[in-house]
């Protein structure tokens, strides 16, 4: 059995946390969320713990407030370096204070430090924030819970916040997790799934427009807690206004209202069907020691970098005859599999997946930039649109440099991007596909990473959408300020979020109305959306705070400010200002709180110790992990240097996933050869099989028998071998078909110009040699 991964102290104290309460109320696509953790401090003296955390990139942390001995102490949002200063100030003089702070490398990463917890005295610290949850390919709105941060890799010369100390094991984690979920939309919960034992769903009212959720007893802290929330009616464009906030400034962000827009563009089903040979296609893969951790923290399961190497099989064999392809490995170094893009032809895809079958997790550390730099060095080439795929567990500790990369090449090319196991960063992921303007993706548990390729594989050979406009049609004297930008991509069914300032006085009868306007080759295109201007009731400030996360975010990933430019300093004061009005935390403040309530200061010396994670070992051992020695990720790649943090653990994350590179003597255990894999393996690059031993032992015959059973007006024994892999796939794998739909097109491409009106032959006589039935529209004929 794994381990358990908790946290101790060096020297085995029991750690300060008791127990973390998590509440999730989630209203239509948006989520608030209040995280509470209480603290014991059962030592003999005072103690500072200092607690680093993920959480999602573009979540808008709002509220933070500390209870100790039945007194609350709200805290204040400040410029960062004067919060700290407060901070020590506070801790110097005998005070308790509380300071929560975002990393200033990524937006994933937070921290959390308490200050000055007297011997025997009990805390409890809560933070709340809102975020807009994430739409899956088939519907539902996902909401994680992050369990796990990763360390972060830092390029030499750079701080990572994320590098743990040396030495490591095993044991029970000495606090308690609770988790429920109040959800409501009025589309209706049609259903809820988790990686996770919950209680069975509770309707709250007949019209299932509300329900509730929590997480079963006896959850082992051994994954992200993630949830699916499927709707009776998604893909539904919404529309809604928030008042602003009476105390604030009339014409400011927080003090008028706002109105947030959500469409799901819509294409005609021929426009959205790739047939274009166009493209370069370029493969950025993650080869660090990390990627030899399992998929997910189960028993058994894919390492990463086996699942990475099935996904760029099936990748290679989708691709369109004429276009352009190259693959690149990356770790502490970096390798292409060609100098240059080469076009896709039999004999480039054949060396290609000679040298997708020998990639290891064996580059050593994660420095994705170098990669990047040397990509965008290289010219595109005209009529083919450049496509880039990053697959990366995301463990870097140089974000905002990546992602400023991505954005300086935002013209050139898109940018698709894949999160791969538990711990990915949501601020590299989202951030690089936002810059790029393509699309992120997660690959957690026991998701299958095909599908989530193939979706972006089908965004990316989409028709290009262009001349994007956003209209808003509302009553005379009330003018609309756009707070987020008019997106620069559209993707079929895939979301977009706009928020908007109401400027002026209206009447709250009146009914206003945004359309999404945009070019699809040479046809217009709408989507649009009626709302009434009366403020809703029940989204308190939801809406201004997601709102100001936008407005920051953009500022920080290089915006400007009105009338002076891009001005650093002139950006950091725009940013400080919109932070401190709406209470929402940025990259340049922190939250502080500090007990004045306090008649006396706190004696004794203050306790500052190294709290080491306890990780998880990953090995080649799947059946067996082993706790391993750990090789420190350190400034200049791996060595034996100590993360100098006072206490170190995770809100809603009872452990550190700490990789470790180490192979076990005996090796994995083979897996048994997947059919449709080997099926996949065998096609040729412009989409035909060839008729042989190894094609057949997949439908579980031999090539004799299937020669015997070709119609005998078929010459062509490759026509009867892709007719025979057509009809395999439709008939027992078709619930994959997300996953070989493209190869299949090309397959079916192929058949058609060769088979002329022999195909209906080889369709009867295909279904009786395999014993399916797979109709003619099936395959289009």
């Amino acid at each position: 059995m794994r381990d358990c991964c908790g946290l101790l102290t060096l020297k085995n104290e029991p750690v300060p946390l008791k127990g973390i309460s998590v509440q999730l109320k989630v209203q239509g696509f948006v989520a608030d969320v209040c995280s509470t953790l209480s603290y014991e401090n059962s030592e003999s003296s005072p103690v500072e713990a200092v607690f680093v955390f993920p959480m999602e990139e573009d979540s808008s942390v709002y509220d933070f407030h500390a209870e100790i001995g039945g007194v609350k102490i709200q805290a204040e949002i400040r410029e960062k370096q004067e919060a700290r200063d407060t901070y020590d100030d506070a801790l110097s003089s005998g005070q308790q204070a509380f300071l929560l702070e975002e990393s200033d490398e990524s937006r994933d990463v937070f921290r959390l430090s308490v200050g000055s917890l007297p011997a025997g005295q009990k805390a409890t610290v809560c933070l709340s924030y809102v975020t807009e949850l994430a739409v899956e390919a088939d519907g539902a709105l996902r909401y994680c819970l992050p369990a796990i941060l990763n360390p972060r890799y830092t390029p030499a010369g750079a701080q990572s916040l994320t590098t743990p100390v040396s030495g490591a094991s095993g044991g029970p984690v000495p606090y308690s997790l609770s988790f429920s979920a109040h959800l409501a939309s009025p589309s209706g919960v049609a259903q809820v799934k988790s990686n996770c034992d919950l209680t069975p769903l509770e309707y709250l009212g007949d019209d299932k427009t509300q329900a509730q959720v929590s997480l079963s007893p006896g959850h082992k802290f051994d994954r992200d807690v993630e949830l699916l929330v499927y709707y009776s009616h998604p893909h539904q464009p919404t529309a809604i206004v928030e008042g602003g906030l009476a105390s604030a400034t009339p014409g400011s962000l927080m003090g008028d209202p706002l109105v947030m827009v959500s469409l799901y563009p819509e294409f005609p089903a021929a426009a959205s069907t790739p047939q274009s040979s166009c493209g370069e296609f370029i493969f950025l893969v993650d080869r660090s020691g990390s990627m030899d951790c399992p998929m997910s923290n189960m028993e058994s399961g894919p390492m990463r970098i086996e699942s990475a190497r099935d996904t760029l099989l099936l990748l290679l064999k989708s691709l369109p005859l004429g276009c352009f392809f190259n693959i690149y490995g990356f770790g502490s170094h970096f390798e292409a599999f060609f100098p240059e893009s080469v076009e896709y032809t039999q004999q480039t895809m054949d060396s290609a997946l000679g040298k997708v079958k020998g990639m290891g997790a064996d580059f050593g550390g994660t420095e994705i930039l170098e990669p990047l730099k040397d990509i965008y060095s290289k010219a595109c080439r005209p009529g083919h649109p450049r496509q880039l795929f990053v697959f990366t567990d995301g463990e870097v500790g140089n974000t905002k440099d990546v992602i400023n990369e991505v954005k300086k090449h935002a013209g050139t090319h898109r940018c698709f991007t894949f999160g791969i196991g538990e711990g990915a960063s949501t601020a590299l992921i989202k951030g690089m596909a936002r810059a790029g303007s393509g699309h992120p993706e997660f690959i957690t548990g026991k998701d299958r990473m095909q599908p989530k390729v193939m979706q972006s594989l089908r965004f990316a050979l989409q028709p290009a959408v262009n001349n994007i406009v956003l209209n808003w049609d509302v009553p005379a004297g009330l003018e609309v300020v756009p707070v987020s930008e008019t997106p620069k991509v559209l993707f079929r069914g895939h979301r977009s979020i706009l928020y908007a300032q109401l400027k002026g006085k209206f009447d709250e009868s009146a009914v206003g109305r945004a359309s999404l306007q945009y070019s699809l080759g040479d046809e217009p295109h709408k989507t649009e959306i009626g709302f009434k201007l009366q403020p809703d009731k029940n989204t308190g400030l939801t809406t201004h705070r997601l709102a100001a996360r936008t407005l920051i975010c953009s500022l920080e990933e290089g915006g400007s400010v009105e009338g002076e430019g891009g001005d650093k300093e002139k950006v950091k004061e725009k940013v400080v200002k919109i932070s401190t009005e709406a209470r929402v935390i940025s990259t340049h403040t922190a939250f502080i709180a500090v007990n004045k309530d306090l008649n006396q200061a706190v004696q004794g010396p203050l306790i500052q110790r190294n709290m080491r994670p306890q990780m998880m070992a990953c090995s080649f051992m799947r059946s067996s992990p082993q706790s391993l020695p750990m090789m420190m990720m350190s400034g200049g790649g791996f060595g034996a240097s100590v993360y100098n943090s006072r206490m170190t653990m995770l809100l809603g994350a009872p452990r550190c996933n700490i990789a470790v590179f180490q192979c076990s003597e005996t090796g994995p255990e083979p897996d048994k050869e997947d059919p449709m894999l080997t099926l996949i393996s065998l096609q040729k690059a412009d989409g035909s099989w060839e008729l042989n031993e190894s094609l057949v032992s997949v439908f579980e015959k031999k090539e004799q028998e299937a020669i015997s059973k070709m119609p005998a007006e078929v010459s062509d024994k490759a026509v009867w071998a892709t007719v025979l892999a057509l009809l395999w796939l439709h008939g027992f794998k078709a619930e994959l078909k997300e996953e070989w739909e493209f190869l299949a097109m090309k397959a079916l491409s192929w058949v058609k110009a060769q088979a002329g009106a022999s195909l209906k032959l080889c369709l009867e006589a295909g279904n009786s040699l395999l014993g399916c039935k797979v109709e003619p529209q099936t395959l289009d004929l």
